[in-house]
């Protein structure tokens, strides 16, 4: 019977936690190119939240993650970023996050 009662205790105690979407772009190697306020490798989240500013975007995003590209901000391209490098939960919080900058 206590059993049952520990593997709950054990998963919260020990369970994956949310990272917040500060610490999945770090953990994700964002912040390699990318930072709050200045132009690094890639645009700053400044810069990308304010060309979307008003603009349903966030799903729009996720996929130019996933898929990678160039254009957008100029010619240097941004190589994808698969599930493994970042969840799709992580993903759109930071997504939310960076357009909330």
């Amino acid at each position: 019977m206590r059993f049952l009662f520990i593997v709950p205790a054990l998963a919260l105690a020990f369970g994956a936690q949310a990272a917040t979407p500060e610490e999945a772009l770090n953990k994700a190697g964002c912040m390699a190119c990318h930072t709050k306020d200045k132009k690094l490798v890639g645009p700053s989240f400044k810069d990308i939240a304010a060309k979307y500013k008003g603009q349903a975007a966030t799903d729009k995003l996720v996929q130019k993650v996933r898929k990678g590209g160039s254009g957008s901000f100029g010619p240097i391209p941004m190589s994808p970023n698969g599930p493994d490098k970042i969840n799709d939960a992580d993903l759109k919080a930071a997504v939310e996050f960076i357009l909330k900058s």
